[in-house]
Parts: C-alpha cells; sequence; structure tokens
C-alpha cells in the first residue's frame, strides 16, 4: 500500500530522514517509535505529500505522490484520515456536528450524515457526547471524536500521529483500543509514539527510528 524507495529529506542544515526504505501493506497495524526528532512526523508528512522528499520516491500503491496535481493530491488525501495530537477540533460545533462538518466538506448528503454520524460516536463511546462542545469534554473524550471524524469519510489509511501524547495512562490505553478495532475492521493505521508502553499494547509490527533511520523493523524479526 505505502512504499519508500530511498527516501531522504533534508531540511537546510538538518537531515530529518536518511535512505528510508520501507514497505507497510493494506490493512497492516504499524506503530513507529523513536525520540522527538527522530523522523516519525517528517514520514507521516511525506506520505501526505505535505513535504517533498530531497531524494527518493514516496508511493501509495502504485502512485508517486509528489508527482499528482493539485486535483488528484486532493483525492488522494480524502483516502487517508488524519489524528493529531492536539486534535484540531472545531470549537464552535458540537461532537456532532465537528464529523458532520468532515462529511459535508466531501459532499456527503444530509441523509448519509444523519445515518453515519451515529454509528461512529457510537463506535468510540461518544454516543451520550454528541451535542457536546469540545471544551465540555475531557482529553480522552476529544481525542476519541478526532478518531471519530477521521474515520467517518472511510479512508483506506489512518495516521494517528503521537495521539496519545497528552493523555493519561487510562484515556491511552482506551485510545489504543479503539485504534486497534478500526483496524480490525480492515483499515491500515500507522501509529507514531515515543511512548514504548503504547507499542506494547498494540502488540503489532514496530518500526523503530534513530536520527532519521530505521534502525529497527520488528517484521523483519519474525
Amino acid at each position: 500500500m505505502i512504499y519508500f524507495n530511498n527516501v531522504s529529506k533534508v531540511y537546510k542544515d538538518a537531515t530529518a530522514l536518511e535512505n528510508v526504505t520501507m514497505t507497510i501493506t493494506a490493512g497492516e497495524f504499524v506503530s513507529i517509535v523513536g525520540h522527538s526528532g527522530a523522523g516519525k512526523t517528517t514520514l507521516t508528512k511525506l506520505i501526505m505529500a505535505e513535504e517533498n522528499p530531497t531524494d527518493g520516491t514516496v508511493f501509495f500503491e502504485s502512485i508517486d505522490v509528489h508527482k499528482l496535481n493539485n486535483n488528484n493530491l486532493t483525492k488522494l488525501r480524502r483516502r487517508i484520515g488524519v489524528v493529531f495530537q492536539d486534535f484540531k477540533l472545531l470549537q464552535n460545533k458540537t461532537a456532532y456536528e465537528n464529523i458532520a462538518f468532515a462529511m459535508e466538506a466531501v459532499g456527503k448528503s444530509d441523509e448519509e450524515i444523519s445515518s453515519d454520524v451515529p454509528h461512529v460516536l457510537e463506535l468510540v463511546d461518544l454516543a451520550h457526547r454528541s451535542h457536546h462542545f469540545p471544551i465540555e469534554m475531557s482529553g480522552g473524550e476529544q481525542q476519541r471524536l478526532a478518531i471519530a471524524r477521521a474515520i467517518i469519510n472511510q479512508p483506506e489509511l489512518i495516521i494517528a500521529d503521537e495521539p496519545t501524547g497528552n493523555l493519561d495512562p487510562i484515556n491511552t490505553h482506551e485510545i489504543v483500543q479503539i485504534l486497534k478495532k478500526i483496524n480490525g475492521l480492515g483499515t491500515t493505521v500507522i501509529l507514531t509514539t515515543h511512548n514504548r508502553g503504547v507499542i506494547d499494547s498494540v502488540g503489532k509490527r514496530v518500526i523503530t527510528m534513530e536520527n532519521g533511520k530505521i534502525i529497527r523493523d520488528s517484521k523483519h524479526e519474525k
């Protein structure tokens, strides 16, 4: 599904990624672990084509993502849901409206919205909070809402960039369980984290990064 072919990324004098080659197949749950500055976020930005590689090529299926025009890049990004550490929710909209807005943005009908939003709120255990605003919700609830928004348009890939970074252990566990549930339904998940406890609880493939390089890939250790 995703293939990095000898990818490097250099920012002025700093090397963020160096000769990274990896493959992530459809349906996998892959945790990318490393300290701050290891290259995890740069990796995800390259998949989204938010950054261009200095060298190498990034493929989504057979598509070189950095050769897409704006229209086709928009179509590609609709196939990817993103969950951020800081939630990025719309503060003036309720939980229901945050998710509905994501559907409206891709042209879904009112009937589809009224059918699908309650279902996804149920999936992340927020049905009882549908009419609450983000400020009225805990950090864990806000992150579950962010996940619901990310999956509402049924993307093929979820990128969760440090989604538990601001959460306590109990909420962290809940977020990991929801991501595992989503993966179990067939969606590919890429989780970046610096928390070894998180990847231990996932129990799936782990790619370890250090100074822009992949230094370990558990897929190749089995």
